[in-house]
């Protein structure tokens, strides 16, 4: 019906179901579970949620389950069996790993094996695709449709989930207007909203690069420590200021500001990985422990918004060969890497060096 919402349209407002801490309902071949982000699950909706019966167990990532020294028979994620005296404060300390060296988990954890974990890696990549940590409360129910119906939640198919959780949205452009800046004066801003009602993503272009040559150009995660409060952590800020400086200095460029904080794991996330470092954790052992992979972000973003802007080339200003990488695979050629050396400070020396051993980046 024209009316209903599409499977893309369910899953945004599952997206925003889970963030509030409300279940959502997926299905699978006649299966069907409760899902509920395990940060957001309170105790009046995890009673309600016993009185449904069933063994609820809780989702979390391969990472996640090394950091709490319980076997991840599913490989890539662990289902771990929720005692039924166990109350919400120890759901999330197995979700959070902020108290983790304060208050280590006690086990051994019982972890669930045989049986298919396609449902709970549903719920995982739905969790994390919401910006939350990524642990799930999933709960096997009967008559998964009816209790979707009867108690107004929403109702995701994981067979027609599936291909949209994985794949990157089309970004359709919304308005674009001159903005001089100090890095150049002939500076415009162009906004781009994704089909799937996501974040938006911007391009700044600086002069009139030409589309039939390599044109000068950046894709850079938005960094709100970097780019607006002048983080020392990182380089984040200094990065953006000196790619639109010479951009402005040749005269012609394009730079992509794509909002992926915390390398696509959120401001949330990204501060209490930056709580974790404070006890001695390197940044990709922080997003381990958080039950995250070293590097979330989706640089496929990139690829599309040079290609609907006209840009098949690029020189392109980075240390990392991951976006490189990704971009010659999705259609963009890399004429060129450029070089972007720049904001090294006492505080993010450690940062940067593991950027270059563990990421490969270019330093």
């Amino acid at each position: 019906m024209p009316l209903s919402p599409s499977i893309v349209e369910r899953l945004n407002r599952s997206r925003a179901d889970l963030r509030m801490g409300v279940p959502v309902v997926l299905t699978e071949g006649g299966r069907g579970v409760l899902v509920v982000a395990a940060e957001a699950l309170d105790a009046p909706r995890l009673a309600e949620l016993r009185l449904l019966g069933g063994t609820p167990v809780l989702a979390i990532t391969g990472h996640r389950a090394q950091t709490l020294k319980t076997p991840a028979y599913d490989g890539d994620l662990a289902r771990v069996l929720i005692p039924a005296n166990a109350g919400v404060a120890w759901i999330r300390a197995l979700a959070d790993p902020s108290d983790d060296l304060k208050a280590p988990m006690k086990g051994p954890l019982r972890t669930e094996r045989g049986g298919s974990a396609a449902l709970h890696r549903a719920a995982l990549v739905l969790v994390k695709s919401a910006q939350l940590l990524p642990a799930a409360l999933v709960l096997p129910v009967e008559r998964p449709l009816a209790l979707a119906a009867e108690n107004s939640l929403t109702l995701i198919e994981a067979e027609a989930a599936e291909p949209e959780l994985y794949r990157a949205a089309p970004l359709y452009p919304v308005i674009s207007a001159r903005l001089p800046m100090a890095a150049s004066e002939a500076g415009r801003v162009h906004v781009f909203r994704p089909e799937d009602g996501g974040e938006e993503h911007y391009a700044i272009e600086i002069g009139k690069p030409a589309r039939d040559a390599p044109v000068l150009a950046r894709l850079h995660s938005a960094c709100f420590t970097g780019d607006v409060l002048g983080s020392l952590k990182c380089d984040c800020g200094p990065q953006l200021r000196a790619a639109l400086a010479q951009m402005g200095a040749e005269g012609a460029g394009v730079l992509l500001y794509l909002n992926q904080e915390g390398r696509g794991i959120g401001l949330a996330n990204k501060m209490r990985a930056y709580s974790l470092q404070d006890q001695g954790f390197d940044t990709v052992e922080a997003n381990h422990r958080l039950g995250f992979e070293d590097d979330e972000r989706d640089f496929r973003l990139g690829a599309g918004l040079l290609k609907r802007m006209g840009f098949s080339a690029v020189r392109l200003l980075t240390n990392n060969p991951g976006k490189m990488r990704m971009l010659a695979a999705n259609g963009i050629e890399v004429a060129e890497r450029v070089p972007l050396k720049v904001g090294e400070t006492a505080h993010n020396a450690g940062y940067l060096a593991t950027k270059a051993e563990k990421s490969g980046h270019l330093l």
